[in-house]
């Protein structure tokens, strides 16, 4: 099974054979011990420190079908590496841009979206109510929200709607979250601890479903929900609405709650919370292990993990452009 592999420091990535040698440099720029990648286990390689690498490296990614993902040094996600598209499909891209301009398919899909979204920020707020906290009146709030998307009848009304129960959702962390308070949300620049993981979690949680569309006919480009513009994988955020609650929301509470990251792993700048190096592996050793999670899918009769499963959404929504099957957007069931 491919994996994903995070480079947090700097160094050198190279061919050695079929195996990806990366040397890490310390802060004087000297070698520290390489560290070997089989290229038949690399799905992605996430990229947090400076990387030297050159052009015949990369060709050597591209055959093998490997993706790099790009953050700066405030953790921005800035980019991506992706492999030339060996399934592109005029047919699919004339099918999405068909359903972008059909104003009735385009809602129906832009709705599934949030739709899915809700249900599973429902979902993981009935998980901890069940476990003694206080979250009724947040879930009443949403829950009047949830019954309206079906009768809005255009995508800015839908992100009202969409707006409207993040802000509720996110009130209700710090009831959720032990000895840390979100303080509402603040993105550039995160305020505060809470708010730093969400950015955070939430850029990794793109580039992986940027990855997923990548693997299919799909183009990232055209979008529902949120409208195509330039230079920006729109899709990428459509589908990451469905997975955020799962994906990021779910690790967020476990680091925190459980104590596996502390206030010492993160580093206060000016009006702004970083995490420091030792945090961030941290977090996505938590995301990580988080992602490669199983469970007994409904339909497929087998077990899938949560990497697999947003693949899974975008055949799915393949199925519905080419009008083959109705989407319907993803939910948690357990």
């Amino acid at each position: 099974m491919k994996t994903n592999y995070y480079l947090f420091n700097p160094g050198r990535l190279s061919r050695r054979d079929n195996t990806l040698k990366f040397t890490p440099v310390d802060k004087e720029g000297k070698d520290l011990a390489p560290r070997y990648l089989p290229v038949e286990q690399v799905d992605s390689l996430f990229v947090f420190g400076s990387l030297d690498a050159n052009s015949a490296l990369y060709n050597f990614l591209g055959k093998n079908n490997i993706t790099v993902h790009f953050f700066d040094y405030y953790e921005n996600y800035t980019g991506s590496f992706a492999p030339k598209n060996g399934i592109l499909s005029g047919r699919m891209l004339i099918a999405q841009t068909k359903a972008y301009s059909n104003k009735k398919h385009r809602l129906y899909i832009a709705k599934q979206f949030i739709i899915g979204a809700a249900y599973n920020i429902l979902k993981n707020l009935k998980y901890y109510k069940n476990r003694g906290k206080s979250l009724q009146d947040y879930i009443n709030k949403i829950e009047e929200f949830y019954n309206i998307i079906e009768d809005v009848d255009s995508v800015k009304e839908l992100m009202g709607i969409e707006g409207n129960i993040r802000k509720i959702y996110y009130q209700a962390f710090d009831e959720i979250i032990k000895d840390y308070s979100m303080d509402g949300r603040s993105m550039q620049p995160p305020e505060n601890i809470v708010n730093c993981l969400i950015s955070f979690g939430n850029m990794v949680c793109y580039a992986d479903c940027f990855r997923s569309i990548s693997q299919t006919q799909l183009d990232a480009t055209i979008s529902y929900l949120h409208e195509p513009g330039e230079r920006r994988y729109s899709l990428t955020l459509d589908i990451s609405e469905v997975f955020k609650p799962l994906l990021v929301d779910r690790v967020i509470f476990k680091v925190l709650n459980k104590g596996i990251l502390s206030r010492n792993d993160f580093d206060s700048k000016v009006n702004k919370i970083l995490l420091k190096d030792n945090g961030r592996k941290k977090f996505m050793q938590a995301y990580d292990e988080h992602l490669k999670t199983t469970f007994k899918h409904r339909s497929l009769n087998r077990p899938v993990s949560y990497k697999h499963l947003i693949k899974l959404e975008c055949y799915k929504l393949q199925k519905d452009l080419l009008n083959l099957e109705e989407y319907k957007s993803f939910k948690m069931y357990w």
